[in-house]
């Protein structure tokens, strides 16, 4: 089936526009008595993953271009400062539809899942540093996959062999990724962190450590990591060789082309709103290609253009 942006931007629109009136309790609370929206929430989060995937991080920018070459798809434009309000106010929304999206294909049933973490860059320079909203929330931390010190958060990724995000959740550098990781299964309410067989989880050696594998083991996970030097060698091997390098390939996809160290945010809620939208752009690109039937569900290229 041939697939381009506009059957994309449709069927992402409907579906969202089929869940926000089936579930009007998540809906955002609009008063009475007062002028209607000329811009629906499900025509707004579907622009903002169409900015996603034709790479405009600057929202002013993306404004101008949506305004000349998407009237076909959405006839009144918001300016630039109503789209950001807007945005920054559907995070709680944005972030259900990631998981009604990730339900909607049987992917999420697959038994393997692969954790990690990559950072989100959120300044550069002292001054920066100094004066950001961030502070407090942001911090210094180190990535030992590019050998580079950075000074931002940490986006920690739960997901299938496919690539389709099941958890996530932003946090300081500081924070131990092995307890972030159980943070994430102790919040899975979906139960996209299980499997009626036992769930098989693949991680890198920052994750290595023996309380932490005895309380997902009680959980029915199976670890499967990097031996430590000098220790016997552990099942799952072939396993391990195999999908390590995926969630690096799932990490670079977000960096190269879904922008995400550029995101622009200097808030907290700019932040969380332009990450949440990145991760919504890539569940929705799997979702539609996993519907149509694409070989490579995690491929942008149909709709980068």
């Amino acid at each position: 089936m041939h697939v381009d942006r506009d059957t994309l931007a449709t069927a992402l629109y409907v579906k969202i526009d089929d869940e926000l009136k089936a579930s009007p309790q998540y809906a955002r609370y609009r008063p009475v008595v007062g002028l209607a929206p000329q811009i629906t929430d499900a025509e707004l989060i579907t622009l903002a993953v169409l900015q996603v995937l034709l790479g405009y991080p600057n929202e002013a920018r993306w404004v101008r271009h949506a305004r000349a070459h998407l009237r076909h798809l959405f006839p009144f434009m918001p300016k630039q400062p109503g789209y950001n309000k807007r945005l920054r106010a559907l995070t709680s929304q944005i972030t259900r539809l990631i998981r009604v999206l990730t339900l909607d294909t049987d992917l999420w049933q697959h038994p393997v899942r692969i954790a990690d973490s990559t950072p989100v860059e959120c300044g550069r320079s002292r001054e920066t540093v100094k004066r950001s909203q961030l502070a407090g929330w942001a911090g210094y931390g180190y990535c030992a996959s590019h050998s580079r010190r950075f000074w931002g958060l940490r986006l920690h990724l739960i997901t299938t062999v496919h690539g389709l995000p099941v958890a996530f959740t932003l946090a300081t550098p500081k924070t131990d990724e092995r307890e972030m990781l159980l943070d994430l299964f102790d919040l899975d309410q979906q139960g996209l962190l299980t499997h009626p067989d036992g769930l098989l989880l693949i991680v890198d050696k920052g994750y290595r450590d023996a309380a932490t594998e005895a309380h997902l083991n009680a959980r029915d996970v199976t670890v499967i990591r990097p031996a430590y030097k000098g220790e016997a060698p552990r099942p799952g091997r072939p396993l391990l060789r195999a999908l390590r390098q995926s969630i690096e390939s799932v990490n670079q996809t977000f960096k190269s082309q879904l922008d995400l160290e550029r995101h622009g945010g200097r808030t907290i809620t700019g932040v969380t709103a332009r990450v949440l939208q990145r991760v919504l752009t890539l569940t929705a690109t799997i979702w539609h290609n996993w519907h149509t039937g694409q070989p490579v569900l995690r491929s942008l290229v149909a709709y980068d253009h």
